[in-house]
């Protein structure tokens, strides 16, 4: 496995648990907006320091008495066909795994379920699902209906989840995310990222103004009665 990062302690991005985030390198979708080219394009991928699996799980047997679980992210981690090998030496040391997906693999995401390798999923919705405003949020060509496949993969499983989007202006509308909500309601968790011009893959996009946070507060209380748990984070 390419590993291409390693948080060693995150508080906020595994709910409720003590947790590292391990970072994959490699992804098929070119989000304008994506802060990680160093584990997206093949060029800054070459030159991104590689961490060591041994390293790795090293690390992992040394941490077991203070973490609890293993974020798994990216680029985007299920377009590695090593994947379920990878995820289940994490299991046999004994953590919980989160698992941050675009969706765009249902068939290794339904694997990973039915192998029980992973514990809470995160999947990011970039855009309504429309084609043409898919393809405009993520720079490529999009299989919607593997998109879709995934979101109901995700929503008819044991595993707890979220669902999340990244607001950017210029991708979505405050009319995209009521939209959006729609199209994955009801669910249990739907968050909203406010975009932020920092260290993006297209440069042109360091421009942009965040949306005002008092407008998607608004929208949020539009779309809320759809979820269990819809808020800013």
């Amino acid at each position: 496995m390419k590993i291409g990062g390693l948080q060693k302690t995150t508080l906020i991005d595994y709910p409720k648990k003590i947790a590292c985030t391990v970072f994959l390198m490699g992804c098929n979708f070119r989000c304008h907006f994506c802060y990680s080219a160093e584990l997206v394009l093949p060029e800054k991928i070459k030159k991104q320091p590689e961490i060591s699996e041994k390293y790795f799980f090293n690390f992992l047997k040394e941490r077991r008495e203070y973490l609890e679980g293993v974020v798994i992210c990216g680029g985007e981690p299920t377009i590695h066909s090593d994947l379920p090998e990878f995820l289940t030496k994490i299991k046999k040391i004994g953590y919980d795994i989160k698992l941050d997906t675009n969706g765009s693999h249902p068939l290794m995401l339904q694997k990973l379920i039915s192998l029980n390798l992973i514990d809470y999923i995160a999947m990011d919705i970039k855009a309504p699902l429309d084609e043409k405003k898919y393809q405009k949020a993520i720079g490529v060509n999009v299989n919607l209906e593997n998109i879709k496949k995934s979101i109901e993969i995700i929503k008819n499983s044991s595993i707890d989840y979220e669902f999340r989007t990244t607001i950017v202006p210029t991708i979505h509308n405050l009319n995209d995310i009521k939209k959006m909500a729609n199209d994955i309601a009801p669910a249990k968790r739907y968050y909203l990222q406010n975009f932020r011009p920092e260290k993006t893959l297209d440069k042109e996009f360091l421009k942009i103004k965040p949306f005002p946070e008092k407008d998607l507060k608004i929208i949020v209380e539009d779309i809320k009665n759809l979820f269990e748990d819809c808020k800013i984070r």
